[in-house]
């Protein structure tokens, strides 16, 4: 058994759902699970935590965590791992996850493996699995040495258990020294979409440069809309001005997960595999017989995406009128 300490993540006083994947995966393997929350007013989440599990959950309070900033919440975090001393500590590998732990390994002077789409408890230590070559294969690593072990888990990698309302976990505020930063966050501007992000999105739609224009994405987000999904671009859309950067899905975009990915007129170039090959299902909709995105898609329809597309949407509404 190890001691486990996972670092929540949360946004406008809702804890992201990979927070509750982690809190999960420790608990299940019957490991004695710490979490670290952090923010101004965030204490009313510990609550919740516990219903996944967690043994306890640790609340740094301070207006100075209000704001996400690399640099104090970092400060912060070393100074609890190393009073609790756990064998492990796992921080989802969102922009945040991805800022935050490589600043906490450097403090602690450990490693950090990064981007991992498994997880095995061994004891108190940990074998992952991460790709590598632009997810054309997969290492598995192990970590040597003392200290923690530290990890960032893709979201949707371990899926999300139900959650119990009968656990409790037992809440422990902890002091914040936040340091000196040499930089401070003062505001964080929302993008303006009401679709989930394709980071944590089960079901991701994805459009590519085939869709030709901008206003042509509206029939991809109709079909999103059904499904409750959320919106993905490849790098040519993209590039192209049909999409903000923000839905790029890819190497040098956003790495998604979802249970299901739709791809909708993408030909598979290997960036925007390396993004989305993980998917546990992908369709793929292109004229072309010979794209590689029908190499890794589970199912394939080989047709024009503005028949395709508008019939899927429609048949879906069907599905759940009924």
């Amino acid at each position: 058994m190890a001691k486990v300490l996972i670092v929540a993540e949360q946004r406008d006083g809702k804890l992201k759902k990979s927070t509750f994947e982690l809190v999960g995966a420790a608990s299940a393997a019957g490991n004695e699970t710490h979490v670290a929350l952090l923010g101004d007013g965030v204490g009313a989440l510990a609550a919740e935590i516990g219903t996944y599990g967690a043994n306890k959950v640790h609340v740094a309070e301070s207006a100075s965590l209000k704001l996400y900033n690399g640099e104090t919440y970092a400060n912060v975090l070393t100074e609890l791992v190393k009073s609790l001393s756990p064998d492990v500590v796992l921080a989802s590998h969102t922009p945040t996850g991805r800022d935050l732990m490589p600043r906490i390994a450097r403090r602690l002077d450990v490693g950090l493996a990064s981007d991992c789409i498994s997880l095995v408890f061994e004891g108190t230590n940990i074998k992952v699995r991460r790709p590598v070559y632009s997810g054309k294969a997969t290492a598995e690593v192990e970590f040597l040495g003392a200290g923690p072990r530290l990890a960032t888990i893709r979201a949707n990698a371990l899926g999300v258990g139900k959650p119990d309302a009968s656990k409790k976990a037992e809440v422990a505020p902890f002091a914040v020294n936040a340091g000196e930063p040499k930089t401070k966050t003062t505001d964080v501007v929302q993008g303006a979409s009401a679709r989930p992000d394709v980071t944590e999105a089960a079901i991701v739609v994805s459009g590519g440069r085939a869709l030709k224009s901008a206003e042509n994405f509206k029939m991809i987000e109709d079909l999103a809309d059904v499904l409750g999904a959320a919106v993905g671009a490849s790098r040519a859309a993209v590039d192209a001005g049909y999409r903000p950067h923000r839905d790029q899905v890819g190497q040098t975009g956003k790495v998604v997960s979802p249970a299901l990915y739709i791809a909708c007129g993408i030909s598979g170039a290997i960036q925007h595999l390396a993004g989305m090959r993980s998917s546990k299902t992908i369709v793929a909709i292109n004229m072309d017989p010979e794209a590689p995105i029908y190499q890794i898609a589970d199912y394939g329809m080989i047709g024009d995406i503005f028949q395709a597309v508008p019939a899927l949407t429609e048949e879906f509404k069907k599905v759940k009128e009924h």
